[in-house]
């Protein structure tokens, strides 16, 4: 009777746990789509998305975030390209090649770049990456190369980690196999445990993606934050996110519902995220 009770009451628990977790989604979606879509209609969706000029305090004001789109974009794809080979390549390392003593300095390395904050890689960047590049590119430093460089270097954790356990998840009889027909152990690793394993690999891109295009207080530090198109990788520039938490302290009116519209640009974008990672898993699954 006892374990009856206990077993109901653990239940209205865990629902109510669940609930509370749904709740929280929609509440944020109704205070930011509330909040961000009629200010869009009102100023013009074409206007807001594709406007090149972001001045909220001339008369009239312009409202144009085409600039901070390209922005996220461009970065995001620069640490893509800098993260992802890195990360999938030691996660094959640590999975299949490396010692056991150097795994067990390698994982927790790795594990601690996962819990660093974000506004410590932006100092490091700061006082690290920055000086290097004002002396090979010129200028204060602060550019899209180098917003570039540390948001390849913060998704490293989330892709390494995922892809070292989609790998260890292969079935071992298909290394096996392969090494029974005479492949040697690289040619097996690289040719049917790693292809095995794209689902979670490719998981892990778009997570690593997710983590990059919604990164705000590091790159506040060292993009330069200037909203203008990125026409080079040695000049500034400005981000979704960074538009948004260097404006809101001051923001009133228009052009804070303009930041809320902002927010609901970048929450589509992490929905689109979220929704290619849910249809690659359902897809990894069959």
């Amino acid at each position: 009777m006892k374990t009856k009770k206990l077993d109901g009451f653990m239940k209205g628990v865990f629902f109510v746990s669940a609930l509370t977790s749904v709740l929280a989604i929609v509440l944020i979606c109704i205070f930011i789509f509330a909040g961000g879509v009629p200010f869009m209609v009102e100023y013009g969706v074409f206007d807001f998305l594709f406007g090149q000029k972001w001045a909220p305090s001339n008369t009239p004001a312009s409202f144009g975030i085409l600039p901070m789109i390209m922005g996220s974009l461009a970065v995001t794809s620069g640490a893509i390209v800098v993260g992802v080979p890195i990360g999938i390549l030691t996660s094959i390392f640590m999975a299949e090649f490396c010692p056991a003593w150097l795994y067990k300095i390698l994982k927790p390395a790795v594990n601690l770049m996962a819990a660093i904050p974000s506004i410590v890689y932006g100092f490091f960047a700061l006082q690290a990456i920055v000086p290097i590049m004002r002396k090979l590119v010129g200028g204060t430093g602060m550019n899209m190369l180098t917003a570039i460089i540390l948001l390849g270097i913060m998704i490293l954790p989330t892709i390494i980690g995922l892809s070292e356990s989609s790998i260890r998840a292969v079935p071992r009889s298909y290394y096996t196999g392969s090494m029974a027909l005479g492949a040697t152990h690289e040619r097996s690793v690289m040719k049917v445990v790693v292809p095995a394993a794209k689902s979670g690999i490719i998981s892990s891109v778009i997570l690593g993606i997710g983590r990059a295009i919604g990164e705000t207080m590091a790159v506040v530090l060292i993009a330069g934050n200037q909203p203008i198109m990125p026409e080079s990788l040695t000049l500034g520039v400005r981000t979704l996110t960074t538009n948004i938490v260097l404006e809101m302290a001051y923001a009133s009116g228009s052009h804070r519902e303009a930041l809320i519209a902002t927010a609901v640009v970048l929450f589509v974008f992490i929905l689109i995220i979220n929704g290619t990672f849910l249809i690659i898993k359902k897809k990894g699954a069959k």
